[in-house]
């Protein structure tokens, strides 16, 4: 069966890695992920996508959280008979459990993942107007008491890189090693499921 997987594209190099890890044959169509900063054109952005090649899959798998959509995302796959991946956001796809334990314990937390810290200064920094408005930055962090990276590499280069930005947000930094998590389990369970 042709398979396609329309996915956000702060998880584009983990899919990439997970289907070679699996040998699978998946063709990959992205959204960008600066979608993340204005939520409402995910669901279009999808929707444009998704209208382009399904004719030309047997299965196609949205492999995104709702990100803020408000439930548009899910709304739009009802329409169209699809799923998309298990879970809010992709915090909670790495983090499975241990994000819901690092909120309870600290509600005060600002997240990275590898992708995050990769992209920092274009997703986040700009994205928030930072690199032109530098002082909104207190106004923006003030409320958060420490920068958990959720990493999934466990790069050195990325670990370096999170220390900085832990230093310009003046906030703690934590490390924890997450893997692909509950990404990979949850498209593993996916690709075994419908191959049948």
């Amino acid at each position: 069966m042709k398979t396609a997987f329309i996915l956000c594209g702060a998880l584009a190099r983990e899919v990439v890695d997970v289907i070679a890890r699996h040998g699978w044959t998946v063709d990959l169509y992205g959204i960008p992920a600066i979608d993340h900063m204005h939520p409402e054109r995910i669901a279009p952005d999808v929707e444009r996508k998704l209208r382009a090649i399904r004719a030309e899959y047997d299965r196609v798998l949205v492999v995104f959280g709702d990100c803020g959509s408000r439930g548009a995302l899910d709304a739009l796959l009802a329409r169209e008979g699809l799923e998309r991946l298990d879970g809010p956001h992709c915090y909670e796809m790495y983090g499975g459990p241990l994000f819901d334990a690092l909120m309870d314990e600290e509600p005060g937390t600002f997240f990275l993942t590898d992708f995050l810290v990769r992209g920092f200064r274009g997703t986040i920094w700009h994205g928030l107007g930072l690199d032109r408005y530098p002082q909104l930055l207190d106004d923006y962090f003030a409320n958060y008491r420490r920068l958990v990276f959720m990493t999934q590499s466990g790069r050195p280069d990325l670990l370096a890189k999170a220390e900085t930005i832990a230093a310009t947000l003046r906030l703690p930094l934590e490390v924890r090693h997450t893997g692909y998590g509950q990404l990979e389990t949850r498209l593993a369970a996916w690709m075994e499921r419908d191959a049948q």
